[in-house]
């Protein structure tokens, strides 16, 4: 892989973590407790609440873990291993870097996983 497609995955992962923190400020409301009081809202409209509130907890969840992906292919780039799988130490496809730049497996050993 040359300098200038490093660049290139560099570029698409700092946009990604960019935009999966501005997700994450955006989606703090929507993940605090529910209030409870039964005179302020109905038994269902709770639920949906609660539901919602699961929901945004689950997503930003899921952010955090790809963040933690981001961060790490980042580090791999700036190691001279991005590119390579974690387990086998072959090259990872291309392709499989352009779908999910933060891959850090190849196909083969991402099944096994």
């Amino acid at each position: 892989m040359n300098k200038q497609d490093l660049d290139q995955f560099k570029q698409q992962l700092l946009q990604q973590q960019q935009e999966l923190i501005a997700l994450t400020r955006e989606g703090e409301e929507s993940t605090r407790p529910v209030d409870l009081d039964p005179s302020s809202v109905g038994r269902l409209s709770r639920m949906d609440a609660m539901q919602s509130q699961a929901m945004a907890q689950e997503n930003k969840r899921r952010r955090s873990v790809q963040l933690v992906r981001i961060s790490a292919a980042l580090e791999r780039i700036e190691e001279g291993e991005y590119g390579y799988c974690a387990a086998c130490d072959e090259e990872i496809n291309r392709r499989r870097l352009e779908v999910d730049p933060a891959a850090p497996f190849c196909v083969v050993c991402a099944s096994k996983v």
